[in-house]
């Protein structure tokens, strides 16, 4: 099977389908471009030339190879970051029924990222911040979706509003990462907003819409489903009004929820089953955050 550009533009598709964020696709088609180009001098035609020696020469010739925006080399999380690029492309092409290739090689990343954590009054401000408008009840479930049940981005802008099972307090994800299904838990409070939403304000939508059915869980005044950026614009001004001077986005609610749980005694793989991880080593980051 020789590596050509459809192999990269099906792998485009294939995250796209998948709810990798934007960033993520970008980067990761341009990674493996460069794999791919750095293949052919070495006269490597097909999928099934690369080996797990070619890999390693391949990590190697990232850390020799000079930074082309600035003087020096490579820095470690760059590297990392072409590297896990070349996982995901080998889960693509497993899934996909084509020839693959594992990636065993470990890299070194810098240092550990830091993410940007709302302490727990900081979240209580973001409550408090809801008005009691339209707009303000569809906050208070945004909030709930995102820090209360630790959402990623696309997963929370996925939800069909048959995934939320008030009765049984859980939402059904049916558009996780890696296209994983789970069940997440509500509070009853979380519960509570919801039906206060899906009940009231939603249906008010609907009914101006002629009776039309909407699939989508989050809509607007449009009858449309919200997209990432407009709930990240919602969070950003919510944050503006509590006096939150924090760069924040959908995922800082996430990692937010995630280390309250360990610091109320949750363990790690309980935290790690709550965010639909699939190891503890993603977990684990909230463990250093936690205990800061």
């Amino acid at each position: 099977m020789a590596i050509t550009i459809i192999i990269e533009n099906s792998f485009e598709k294939w995250m796209k389908t998948l709810g990798y964020a934007d960033s993520t696709v970008y980067l990761s088609t341009h990674y493996v471009r460069d794999f791919f180009f750095y293949l052919k001098t070495r006269n490597l035609s097909e999928i099934e030339d690369i080996s797990a020696g070619v890999l390693d020469d391949y990590y190697r010739y990232l850390q020799k190879r000079s930074n082309r925006r600035r003087t020096g080399g490579l820095s470690g999380n760059y590297i990392s970051s072409n590297i896990n690029a070349l996982k995901r492309l080998s889960r693509y092409l497993q899934e996909s029924g084509r020839p693959f290739f594992e990636v065993k090689t470990r890299t070194r990343p810098d240092k550990l990222t830091m993410k940007t954590i709302l302490t727990r009054e900081e979240i209580f401000l973001l409550y408090k911040s809801c008005g009691q408008d339209y707009l303000g009840v569809r906050d208070r479930a945004i909030l709930g979706i995102y820090y209360g049940c630790g959402l990623r981005r696309s997963e929370g802008i996925s939800l069909d509003v048959r995934d939320v099972m008030l009765k049984e307090k859980l939402l059904f994800v049916r558009k996780g990462k890696g296209n994983r299904e789970r069940y997440v838990p509500m509070t009853g409070a979380i519960a509570s907003d919801m039906e206060e939403y899906i009940c009231q304000v939603r249906e008010q939508i609907r009914v101006l819409s002629g009776g039309k059915t909407i699939d989508a869980l989050f809509i607007s005044m449009k009858r449309k489903r919200l997209c990432g950026n407009q709930v990240i614009q919602r969070l950003q001004s919510l944050a503006r009004e509590a006096g939150i001077n924090k760069q924040i986005g959908l995922h800082t609610l996430r990692h937010s929820i995630a280390t309250h749980l360990l610091q109320s005694g949750l363990t790690l793989e309980e935290v790690s089953r709550f965010l639909g991880h699939t190891s503890l080593e993603s977990t684990q980051i909230y463990t250093h955050l936690s205990n800061e």
